[in-house]
């Protein structure tokens, strides 16, 4: 009876390509056989920070050479050009299926470096209430607990809360986007002990909202904060 259900299920709301959202006949890969032809993945070298693509084999990009951050550094699999119309309907257009696809290219792709890593747990980027109840999801939340289910590290999705409802970051130049995260996050009592932890989160932009969010980690007792995204904007 559930495989009739699903069937029946999978005819009337087809599952969709996270590339160009066409309907899937197959949903074995997250995306149809002609997108999975042109697929692009952001490639070595890239910046030790913040995993930009590094010109002439530099360790920093020139953003992250002038910039402070608060986390030791991170990784994203996609360039925006190619990715960006797809997270775009994966948060505002209610396309939670694309996050099996993200999630197994992050598992492939940077496997070595969050394994290198071996963190206490995934914290996913919050979102204030308000965008939760209009948008039925934290996709951030969503994309890590995939990630759980891929990996065996723990998500934990109750540790922040998201005080401030900021204005979307890509409406805003850089500094901007700092004034806007100020006290944005607080964390509750760091029940579990975490010292070492991978932030979550669909697109790195400046490092804003990472910053902010590792700051008040810090003062819970984390150490050392490391972060994955799908994209970058800029890339």
């Amino acid at each position: 009876m559930r495989y009739i259900r699903n069937k029946i299920t999978d005819l009337l709301f087809p599952r969709r390509c996270a590339i160009c959202d066409k309907a899937l006949i197959k949903d074995e890969s997250g995306i149809c056989p002609d997108c999975l032809k042109r697929i692009k993945y952001i490639e070595e070298p890239v910046c030790f920070k913040c995993g930009r693509p590094a010109l002439n084999n530099k360790e920093y990009c020139d953003e992250c050479e002038v910039t402070r951050h608060e986390f030791i550094g991170g990784r994203f699999v996609f360039p925006y050009d190619y990715i960006g119309a797809s997270v775009y309907k994966f948060k505002y257009m209610n396309r939670p299926e694309y996050i099996a696809f993200y999630a197994k290219a992050i598992e492939e792709r940077l496997g070595e470096f969050i394994r290198h890593i071996d963190p206490d747990g995934f914290i996913p980027v919050p979102i204030h209430k308000k965008r939760y109840i209009k948008r039925g999801y934290n996709q951030a939340e969503e994309l890590s607990k995939e990630l759980s289910k891929l990996t065996g590290i723990q998500t934990y999705n109750d540790l922040v809360l998201r005080i401030k409802d900021t204005v979307p970051q890509k409406k805003i130049n850089k500094i901007e986007r700092q004034i806007n995260m100020k006290k944005a996050f607080i964390v509750k009592e760091n029940s579990v002990k975490l010292r070492k932890i991978i932030v979550v989160d669909d697109i790195f932009t400046t490092g804003s909202t990472i910053d902010s969010l590792a700051r008040e980690l810090k003062k819970s007792g984390v150490e050392k904060i490391y972060f994955i995204t799908i994209t970058a904007a800029g890339t």
